[in-house]
């Protein structure tokens, strides 16, 4: 009998661990659970480690992950009253160096838990030719939840050497999304609400979408996690996105190049190649030279 229960507990833990090791491959390499993080910081990785924080200054002041620099998205928007527009490079040169943020060590990006911030700053720092970032999954109120360690210490900055450049696949312009309407292997998506797409509202002064694109909500792509969100495991990413082509270069975008960077992501995760087309709808529905549809 007790060799029957050993026998049993040992299947049961084999087993556990397996769908353990199975769910941790279902997770994108590209985002990290508070936990990880912590881990990070704690073992010989952490001297090359950037720690980021996309919300508002305000919040910053009040509480952050110890080391973590206060780089808040708004600082990715040329003016982000007008449109979504990526900061220009010169202006961003300037601001990652003075951020002391280097490219050859790893970036990871957190926000107030709606991965929105968090997922524009990782868009366009890879725009700007990071290649090694990842996102903590449900932001601060999760890293507190946890009952990990806050202050309110800004760390001392030692400004970085980056040199601006730019990589192209990742950032749509409008010439390049009209020609995007115009090329039957390359997909459009719309990231807004269906209202939006259908026309219903607009931040605009045109209503509709842009021709020949698709509604994949940003919403879609997310899944609640205590006060903060988290990208779906692949699986169900994949369940979403396979009506499209993996061999077909997609262009992506919402009201101003914010939420779709939630679509990046999960595209991204998936191996995509994808671009966030920055200006979006509030550059497109306002330009009465451009086709839209309903």
């Amino acid at each position: 009998m007790k060799t029957s229960l050993r026998i049993l507990f040992l299947a049961l833990l084999v087993f556990s661990l397996f769908a353990g090791v199975h769910a941790e491959s279902q997770q994108s390499a590209l985002m990290m659970t508070p936990q990880q993080l912590q881990q990070l910081m704690q073992g010989k990785q952490s001297a090359s480690l950037f720690i980021v924080d996309a919300r508002n200054r305000n919040y910053y002041d009040q509480g952050h992950i110890e080391n973590a620099l206060s780089f808040p998205a708004d600082l990715t928007y040329e003016n982000k009253q007008h449109n979504g527009k990526l900061t220009p490079p010169r202006v961003m040169q300037e601001t990652i160096r003075n951020k002391g943020l280097d490219k050859d060590f790893m970036v990871i990006v957190y926000d107030d838990g709606d991965l929105i911030d968090a997922s524009r700053v990782f868009w366009a720092l890879e725009v700007y030719g990071f290649n090694n970032i990842r996102i903590m999954q449900s932001g601060f109120n999760a890293w507190q939840d946890a009952g990990f360690a806050v202050n309110q210490d800004e760390p001392e900055i030692k400004p970085s050497n980056y040199v601006v450049s730019i990589n192209h696949q990742r950032l749509a312009s409008k010439l390049t999304t009209q020609l995007a309407t115009l090329n039957p292997a390359q997909i459009i998506i719309d990231a807004r609400p269906d209202k939006a797409y259908r026309g219903e509202v607009s931040s605009a002064k045109r209503a509709g979408h842009i021709p020949t694109a698709l509604n994949f909500p940003a919403s879609h792509n997310l899944v609640q996690e205590g006060e903060g969100s988290r990208l779906k495991p692949l699986q169900e990413l994949l369940s979403i996105y396979g009506q499209v082509p993996k061999d077909q270069k997609v262009i992506i975008y919402c009201a101003i190049g914010r939420i779709s960077t939630i679509n990046y992501l999960a595209l991204r995760a998936l191996n995509y190649d994808v671009a966030n087309y920055d200006a979006s709808w509030k550059e497109w529905g306002n330009d009465f030279t451009l086709p839209i549809e309903k």
